[in-house]
């Protein structure tokens, strides 16, 4: 960016922060012009005093067709966007999904090629599934590391709180920064293998008076469909015709009751939701800061859910030394308090017998409501009331959270172009919550009621220092870092035994055990350099050494080294002055990362030696000892590092004064000496898996972004993103040693011990498992469940003996593609904006019909009898068939996921107030193929799913 004070000769440049200094500047008021290749001219009065020469100054221009100049985050600082040599997108404000947020990644879900953001479910504050560019592990985690204003955050969760995230209000966010290549992502190394995300938080901006800033909206939520089932009246109609055709016994009339029960509108409900958030932006002698204050209470639709959520967060910015120092202070906190509604009682509502009532006739215990007995007691083996599931339990948590960092960049004195920065931070958090069930109740019948607590402290630190040195010799631009990272995870839970609702223990027997504590440490060394000659041709070379305490001394540590090469093509002479072509770059990529994030697979020490304490049946008594066993688990002490090293190819394109701007990428990953649990044989130890280095798999894909602004104008303006990505997922080695007969390990378990998926080689990580079913006249033939030597499944093998060796590697339920659209109109003070997503191609297990598609449910033999799904009219079976392909279905789907009209009724009162009001429709229309109710799933298996409620948002913004 130039800065000239205009009518001289007197300026100078910015660099990449917007900072600047202008020294000889005569006495007076004066005109300061602010340019940049792709960004509005922006003219700024000033006054300079008699004893003051020099003016220094930070600032920013608004964008314009493109932003090549603008500074774009990067891991360890900024750089300029022409100068960028990997995969790098950025979602700034403007585009964010608007409406009732209530996570941080909702906001750029559908907008960012090559990331993939399910959410886990409608419950308030729920986690969300994020994959940058498919997952690399089989085992390990597969999130990508997220760092929010420069604090690397833990993936593991919390105690109590259904999404981390979730704790970190979204008001306060500025940017969402995505780094999917290895050169982009491998100056983290260790925590790279799943891409990054870099989020930003507002700032004040020195010079500016202070604005307030007053939002708040009100939201309804509603489902926008229920699983189909059958009413009471069709259940009645169906065990009778089935009692008459002799397909189940008569005495399964005595489960019929006379009600009309729909279950799953007893449980579910119009939830209503307030977010409101106040702001102070502003800065006091050359301070910046930002101060903000928030406040939401969100329903869920399944009722008793609840999440109250109270946050602050304050920035502050100071320059000092004559803008040499740079000081940026970061603390966010958060007090969520959470109601969690059991979520047993979704497929509890789904599988209920709609002709019993919600509460007996009589008062005959259990709170009053009706429940299969068996004798006296509940029947064990059958759903509990859903109604009472909701009601009678009390799951409440409190947990409080804490992020912050004081980051300090000084620009040394007697070398300016040495920068030296130190980064302390802190992420922690604290949590308890408590369980109660009456002992009147007869979801803990069993126990005589439950009275349970839980405790849990969380504490990640951090220390980072590093050198930035950079230089402009002519036409050739240097950069060097170098640095040391240190990053310890602490984690502390109590011992806590299970207790009655009166406050006895379940189990006096049960032996005293230690509390829960664990920690591992992480520490870095890493360097970088980025070279630009003539803004033609660029070079980015990254190094970084990781140690990790989850491995042995032998094997701690990692040594991941990229690289990348990029040609501005639109800077050479034969298009120097081309019209139609604005910007033209081509990217290339090479690079490793590392994986070790394995704490939810196998704990911080899964290289060491561990026993647990046995059951307490398990003992020997000698007089008054009691003496306990200890079950040894299965361990590798050679555990090392999980690696993956991809490929990148990129091509950065701007046509027609960049109206229409884009990228293209295609890369390949592979992902060797995978952390995979596999099956160990059995007598070799009284564990069945074992976590090890084992196997390879590869991702390779194609990524495409567009943008393009369809009309500029005074008043109309229109402008257009569409994203697509198309990923493909392989495991390519599975064994130490080549066994054809070996047919993967079995995941994606579906209940009582039964998987519908597999890992195997040649195939994507997921693949389903299932048998080819049989159809006559287009009706499925009921296969057998044990292993005959006539079956209604397809012999594979033609043996005559159906089993394992006869199913058939189908479908993944990763989607062949995954596309965004968005689209942004304005006319003066009136825009209207919307989102679409759609996947392609990706497969779903339909399980509540697997499960309930029969005639079991009406002839369990177990004293009760369930609901089933209207697929029984056209299957027929008596018995449940789980491993039919009959059951996997095309999971396409195009969602619309945001409509916003909004007006802006500008200056109110008087000058420099602004008043917003938006009306938002979230999950508005969901066109799919798929005979279920959502086929989304990041799993690929549909049974028990919280739905994605239909939410409109009125909001109101008041600023001033």
């Amino acid at each position: 960016m130039t800065v000239i004070v205009e009518g001289t000769t007197l300026g100078a440049s910015t660099d990449a922060t917007g900072s600047y200094t202008i020294a000889n500047v005569p006495a007076g008021p004066h005109i300061l012009i602010f340019s940049s290749v792709g960004l509005n001219t922006s003219r700024v009065s000033v006054t300079a005093q008699e004893e003051q020469s020099t003016l220094v100054a930070v600032t920013t221009l608004s964008d314009n067709t493109t932003l090549l100049n603008e500074a774009v985050v990067v891991g360890y600082g900024t750089t300029r966007r022409q100068d960028l040599t990997g995969a790098v997108t950025t979602v700034t404000t403007k585009d964010f999904v608007k409406g009732q947020v209530t996570s941080p990644e909702q906001l750029v879900q559908g907008k960012v090629a090559g990331v993939q953001i399910t959410t886990g479910g409608g419950a308030p504050g729920e986690a969300s599934v994020i994959r940058i560019r498919g997952g690399s592990s089989l085992n390990a985690s597969n999130d990508p590391l997220i760092v929010i204003d420069g604090v690397p955050v833990d993936n593991q969760g919390i105690s109590g709180a259904g999404n981390p995230l979730s704790l970190v209000n979204p008001a306060d966010i500025e940017t969402f920064t995505v780094l999917k290549d290895a050169s982009a992502t491998a100056i983290y190394g260790s925590r790279a293998s799943n891409g990054v995300i870099l989020i930003t938080t507002k700032k004040g901006v020195d010079g500016e008076k202070m604005r307030v800033n007053i939002s708040s909206q009100v939201s309804r939520a509603t489902n926008y469909g229920k699983v189909d089932v059958l009413s009471g009246d069709a259940y009645r109609n169906l065990l009778n015709q089935a009692v008459a055709a002799g397909t189940i016994p008569a005495t399964n009339t005595a489960y019929l009751g006379t009600a009309n029960t729909d279950w799953q509108d007893a449980i579910y409900q119009t939830a209503w939701t307030t977010d409101n958030n106040i702001s102070l932006t502003g800065s006091a002698k050359h301070v910046p800061y930002r101060l903000s204050v928030g406040y939401l209470n969100q329903d869920g639709t399944l009722k008793t859910g609840n999440l109250k959520r109270n946050s602050a967060s304050v920035g502050i910015s100071p320059r000092l030394f004559d803008n040499h120092l740079r000081v940026d202070v970061n603390v966010k906190g958060s007090w969520a308090d959470y109601r969690f509604a059991d979520q047993g009682a979704i497929g509890g509502a789904v599988r209920f017998n709609p002709t019993q009532p919600i509460y007996s006739s009589g008062s005959d215990g259990f709170n009053g409501y009706f429940e299969w007995r068996d004798g006296a007691i509940p029947n064990p083996l059958t759903d509990r009331n859903p109604v009472a599931l909701l009601n009678d339990k009390r799951d409440r948590s409190t947990v409080l959270r804490s992020l912050g960092n004081v980051q300090l960049d000084y620009k040394l004195h007697f070398l300016p172009d040495l920068h030296a920065n130190l980064n302390v931070g802190y992420d922690v958090a604290r949590s308890g919550g408590t369980v109660f069930i009456p002992a009147t109740s007869s979801i803990a019948y069993s126990t005589q009621g439950q009275n349970n607590s839980y405790r849990q402290a969380k504490d990640n630190k951090l220390l980072e220092a590093y050198l930035n040195y950079s230089k402009v010799l002519g036409d050739h631009r240097v950069e060097a870092l170098a640095g040391y990272s240190y990053q310890d995870f602490y984690t502390y839970s109590p011992f806590r035994f299970a207790y009655k609702a009166n406050g006895d223990r379940v189990s006096p027997l049960d032996p005293a055990q230690n509390p829960f504590k664990t920690q591992y440490t992480l520490l870095s060394y890493y360097g970088r350099v980025n070279y630009n000659y003539k803004d033609r041709y660029l070079f980015t070379g990254t190094l970084r050494a990781d140690a990790s305490s989850h491995f042995s001394p032998d094997n701690r540590w990692g040594y991941f080294p990229a690289a990348s090469v990029a040609w501005r093509i639109n800077q050479e002479s034969f298009l120097t002055e081309s019209k139609a072509v604005s910007d033209l770059k081509l990217r290339a990529s090479y690079g490793i990362t590392g994986q070790q994030d394995i704490t939810n697979v196998a704990g911080d020490y899964p290289y060491l030696a561990k026993y647990s304490l046995g059951a307490p049946s398990v003992r020997q008594i000698f007089g008054t000892d009691t003496l306990y066993t200890l079950r040894p688990a299965a361990y590798d002490q050679n555990l090392q590092w999980e690696q993956t090293t991809t490929y990148d190819a990129g091509l950065d394109f701007g046509f027609f004064e960049n109206r229409l701007t884009g990228s293209l990428d295609v890369y390949l990953r592979k992902t060797t000496d995978l952390l995979a649990v596999i099956p160990i044989p059995a007598g070799s130890n009284l564990s069945n898996t074992l976590l090890t280095n084992i196997g390879s798999l590869e991702n390779r894909g194609v990524e495409l972004a567009l943008n393009y602004n369809v009309l500029q104008g005074e008043k109309l303006n229109w402008s257009v993103n569409f994203n697509a990505t198309k990923n493909r997922g392989e495991i390519t080695k599975l064994s130490q040693v080549v066994d054809p007969t070996y047919l993967g390990t079995p995941t994606g378990g579906i209940g009582n011990f039964q998987f519908v998926q597999v890992n195997a080689v040649g195939h994507a990580p997921n693949t389903f498992f299932l048998y080819e079913q049989k159809y006559e006249n287009g009706k499925p033939l009921e296969g057998a469940t044990a292993s005959p030597t006539v079956a209604q499944y397809v012999d594979q093998n033609n043996d005559g003996v159906i089993n394992e060796r006869d199913k058939v590697y189908g479908k993944s339920p990763a989607p062949k593609a995954i596309l965004g659209f968005s689209s942004n109109l304005s006319y003066g003070k009136a825009s209207l904006a919307f989102t679409l997503r759609s996947n392609i191609g990706g497969y779903v297990y339909n399980g509540i019909a697997g499960g309930q598609s029969n005639y079991y449910g009406l002839n369990t033999g177990l004293n009760f009898a369930a609901n089933v799904v209207p697929d029984i009219y056209t299957t027929g079976f008596k018995t449940g068939q789980p491993f039919s392909d009959a059951y996997l279905e095309d999971g396409s789907f195009v969602r619309l996921q945001n409509v916003t009209l909004g007006y802006s009724f500008g200056t109110l009162l008087k000058e420099g107030t602004n008043l917003n009001v938006t009306l938002a429709g979230q999950n508005l229309l969901l066109l799919t193929g798929y005979s279920g109710l959502d086929p989304e799933r990041a799993t690929g298996i549909d049974t028990n799913f919280y739905p994605l409620p239909r939410t409109v948002t009125l909001g109101v913004n008041l600023s001033f």
